[in-house]
């Protein structure tokens, strides 16, 4: 089946015409301004899930985080030290696979948000 393609200005036709709800299906494309139009002009999207459409999925940034004292594999031995062991561990890894192409704060950075997010550190 061809693929049916939605502008900003479809979804304002459909507005002044009264059509409130598109059903989306794996044949129905809108454009990024599409969606943003709809969204203003109260068309509903009915989709299976919420997400807009050039949206990349990336469930590590959106599943719920673990506290660390619900972590199966961390010993509560001393926190400190496992995280400053992990750390070491996950910057050896990338420079080993990255060679000398590391920037050092910037993989700090993504180090401790990484962390933050699976909940090793607060």
């Amino acid at each position: 089946m061809a693929k049916q393609f939605f502008t900003e200005r479809d979804i304002e036709d459909m507005a002044a015409r009264g059509q409130y709800s598109l059903t989306m299906s794996d044949d129905v494309v809108l454009t990024e301004l599409a969606y943003e139009r709809a969204e203003r002009l109260g068309v509903k999207l009915v989709q299976p899930h919420a997400l807009p459409p050039a949206s990349p999925v990336r469930p590590y940034l959106s599943e719920p985080v673990k506290p660390a004292s619900e972590c199966k594999t961390c010993s509560s031995s001393s926190p400190a030290v496992q995280t400053s062991d992990l750390r070491q561990r996950i910057r050896d890894a990338v420079k080993a696979k990255l060679g000398g192409k590391v920037d050092d704060p910037l993989l700090e950075t993504i180090i401790t948000r990484v962390l933050n997010n699976v909940g090793v550190e607060e």
